[in-house]
């Protein structure tokens, strides 16, 4: 079903028609899938439907020239497309509309994420890159609308790097940067703020980016006047046009029902982007949406009877139908049984996709009921077991949910019992987790053989008499000795290449690597995360520059729902190995002292989120992650490139190691967890302390995600019977999930003489000034007295209390 246009010179009558009647027939193909998922989804066999009709004709359009190498970052319209390129079956299709959580039935999700949501695999089943070059590929989409255009424009500027950056090799990623990003959004969608990000950030680079805006006049039921200046999106951007005298795009306006407008449009754009590397807006317009938004409302709701009825008439492919047909390329008689054709063949596609998800369904329920029945016959109340097993043998559809609740219930009837019959079902129910959860939970991180976790420490070396630096002198020799060492490595971010960044850590770097590689953007952070996840995403290794942990925040959908869930919403085959780099802690005012750490870590799971607490771990930490295959954070400690440190003589070499605590002094009455800028106060609290008697243990948790993964912390609890949390973030914040990791995880609980306790700054940011961080974030006193409260409540005579 894959359209193969013929790129020769000479093209007979015979050939043309060939290539168009195969066009219409995948046209018509996608929309008998659209029609007949949407009653699929209505008659209960799959949960929610969002399609691609309307759009078909100015997809293949563009199918035509996307080429081996290049990459889409779409959003959840693109079907049609995805069938043009080969790359989407009708069994697939309905696969992913059921859910299928089996790559080999669902390759784009294996079930994880709803149907119309598409990717291929950059990655085989051991973690290693496939041949891009060799194959046409599809970033992982997203649902947040807009939320694909950051990695868009990552994706084109790689093309850019490995065009005119030297020394990489571009084996399976590139062939001398001639690959272009094509993105999709849905012209409701270009009122997002992601959207002119993007678009601003791509004219600015010059990266060879088409963007395609399906233009339906609607967003879900609201219409375009509500949703853009002019009810024109390419009208108002027209500013944005190139000209003699300055860059930016070609933009592109065409009828989405118009064919060969269509290919001309899509040829003329292919061209600008491959060749001259210049981004191009194609505004598709006049389209239609035949079923609505989706199958969760109906379009006759909000669109007049006048609309509908011009809709029937433009619908794309009964233009595409008349066009063949008044073009003598095929008769009505010719056309209608090929469509009578293509109906049964959805038919059967959407049948067999049922059959195959439903028979190891029904396999697995007839093994739970056989165990309830054994049980049934082998105990006193085996009334109310069979009753469960003919209740689960009744589902006609059954699903997972259905058969484990049935079985684990069953076990509350025999709980006092012991039996053969008993015992297999226990061991059939844990089999049965062990085999099914993976199916919904793999692949958060990386579980190959570059897995971060699998990176072994290498501690820092130093000479006899090592000389003692400013720690960004340290990260800036380390940064340099990664530049040389991994040509494909590169930084970008706000202040980072002309001056070297705000602390001087990339100081002197652009003079020597280039301006491609060590790069000043714009004040646009989520453009600069999606440029890393884009680049990361075509086997270059990122490293994107948020300045400081305050502005993370205008960067935390993008890494949360892309970032994040890449690997996961692939099963573990695509991934985007970016190191994002910023800074934070102790500093000045609401603006530039903020934690977000709680905010951060509880929605990006699926990054590893790294907390040195100098610049050493710092860069130990990017020399292990430059060798392993996952995303991670690092949080930099604002005020420790002006501290001293001993510069390591294997610089490049020496790595942190991820989810490691050190125990930076020993001690026996209470373990004190902190990390980054606040362990240099309780350092000093546990000197002070150690003067009225107190020995304290204290423990760098320097990783938070992962967290302790050798339970250290747990045995410095064993020893000292006290813990307390020491944390700069809001109370409930990353203290809430360290004490909980080493209560509740490990189990710590058990060993405690007085309650944990935490620290922690107050509830408002920190006013101006040296005295607004001393009272609103932990001090030296604070963190002192709160452990001497602690003894005193152990032990109120040899404490007696202070205030």
């Amino acid at each position: 079903m894959q359209t193969e246009p013929n790129t020769t010179k000479e093209m007979t009558f015979e050939d043309f028609q060939a290539e168009i009647l195969n066009d219409y027939r995948i046209a018509v193909t996608s929309r008998e899938c659209s029609l007949l998922g949407r009653r699929e989804v209505l008659t209960g066999k799959a949960k929610f439907g969002i399609f691609g009709d309307g759009k078909e004709v100015p997809q293949i359009a563009w199918a035509k020239v996307f080429k081996n190498g290049d990459f889409r970052s779409g959003y959840y319209r693109d079907q049609t497309f995805m069938m043009a390129i080969g790359q989407l079956t009708i069994q697939q299709f309905f696969a992913g509309l059921y859910g299928h959580p089996d790559l080999s039935h669902d390759p784009m999700s294996a079930g994880r994420q709803m149907g119309g949501h598409f990717g291929t695999h950059s990655l085989d089943a051991n973690g290693n890159w496939n041949d891009l070059t060799k194959q046409k590929n599809s970033s992982a989409d997203i649902s947040p609308t807009a939320g694909q255009m950051p990695r868009l424009l990552g994706l084109a500027q790689a093309s850019k790097i490995y065009r005119q950056v030297k020394g990489i090799d571009t084996n399976n990623f590139s062939d001398k940067g001639n690959e272009v990003a094509w993105g999709t959004i849905g012209n409701a969608s270009t009122s997002e703020g992601l959207f002119f990000e993007t678009i601003n950030a791509a004219g600015v680079l010059q990266v060879p980016m088409v963007i395609s805006i399906w233009d339906d006049e609607y967003g879900i039921s609201v219409h375009a006047r509500h949703q853009t200046t002019k009810e024109n999106i390419s009208e108002i951007l027209k500013g944005f046009q190139r000209d003699h005298e300055h860059s930016g795009y070609e933009i592109i306006k065409v009828n989405g029902w118009d064919y060969p407008a269509l290919v001309e449009a899509y040829q003329k754009a292919s061209h600008i982007a491959r060749e001259e590397h210049v981004p191009v807006m194609i505004h598709v317009v006049e389209l239609t949406q035949p079923q609505g938004h989706s199958t969760s409302g109906s379009h006759e709701r909000y669109k007049s009877e006048e609309r509908l009825a011009w809709e029937a008439e433009y619908d794309c492919n009964a233009k595409f139908r008349e066009w063949i047909i008044s073009n003598n390329i095929s008769t009505e008689a010719d056309l209608e049984a090929m469509e009578n054709g293509i109906k049964k063949e959805v038919r059967d596609g959407k049948k067999a996709a049922w059959n195959a998800f439903v028979q190891p369904l029904k396999a697995e329920q007839k093994e739970a009921v056989d165990a309830l029945n054994a049980l049934a016959n082998s105990s006193p109340n085996g009334v109310f077991i069979s009753k469960l097993a003919n209740d689960l043998d009744a589902i006609g559809e059954p699903i997972r949910k259905d058969i484990l609740s049935a079985t684990r219930k069953a076990l509350r009837y025999v709980v006092g019992e012991t039996s053969n019959e008993k015992t297999s079902l226990q061991q059939w129910i844990n089999s049965y987790v062990n085999k099914i959860q993976p199916k919904y939970s793999s692949h958060l991180h990386s579980e190959s053989k570059q897995s971060a976790l699998n990176i072994s420490e290498v501690k820092p070396t130093y000479d006899s008499s090592p000389e003692e630096v400013d720690g960004r002198v340290v990260i800036r020799e380390n940064f340099d000795a990664i530049f040389s060492k991994y040509p494909q490595a590169l930084v970008f971010g706000e202040d980072a290449g002309h001056i070297g960044d705000v602390n001087q850590g990339l100081e002197g770097l652009q003079e020597k690597y280039g301006a491609l590689r060590i790069a000043d953007a714009g004040i646009r952070e989520a453009t600069i995360l999606g440029q890393g996840i884009g680049m990361a995403m075509r086997g270059l290794r990122p490293i994107a520059e948020i300045q400081y942990l305050d502005y993370i925040l205008y960067a935390l959908q993008i890494m949360s729902d892309d970032l994040a869930t890449l690997h996961y919403r692939t099963q573990g085959r695509q991934k985007a190995p970016l190191i994002i780099r910023t800074r934070g802690h102790r500093l000045e005012g609401i603006w530039h002292s903020g934690s977000q750490m709680g905010g951060v870590i509880n929605l990006v799971r699926g990054i590893h989120v790294l907390v040195p607490r100098n610049m050493t771990k710092a860069a130990g930490f990017y020399n292990t992650l430059l060798e392993a295959d996952e995303p991670a954070v690092i949080v930099e400690c604002l005020n420790g490139y002006r501290l001293k440190e001993p510069m390591p003589s294997n610089l490049g070499e020496f790595k942190t190691p991820l989810g490691v605590v050190e125990t930076i002094k020993e001690g026996t009455d209470i373990t004190l967890v902190s990390y980054g800028s606040t362990l240099r106060l309780v350092e000093q609290a546990a000197k002070e302390l150690q003067e009225v008697g107190i020995d304290a243990e204290i423990i760098d948790v320097q990783s938070l995600l992962p967290f302790d993964i050798n339970h250290d912390i747990l045995k410095s609890v064993e020893k000292t019977n006290r813990v307390m949390v020491i944390d700069e973030d809001v109370a409930g914040g990353a203290s809430a999930f360290i004490l909980n990791e080493i209560i509740n995880t490990q189990g710590a609980y058990q060993y405690l003489d007085s309650q944990p306790k935490t620290i922690t700054a107050q509830a408002h940011r920190p006013a101006y000034g040296t005295d607004g961080d001393y009272f609103s974030k932990p001090s030296v006193e604070d963190i002192f007295e709160a452990i001497y409260k602690v003894m005193h409540e152990a032990n109120p005579t040899d404490y007696p209390q202070l205030r």
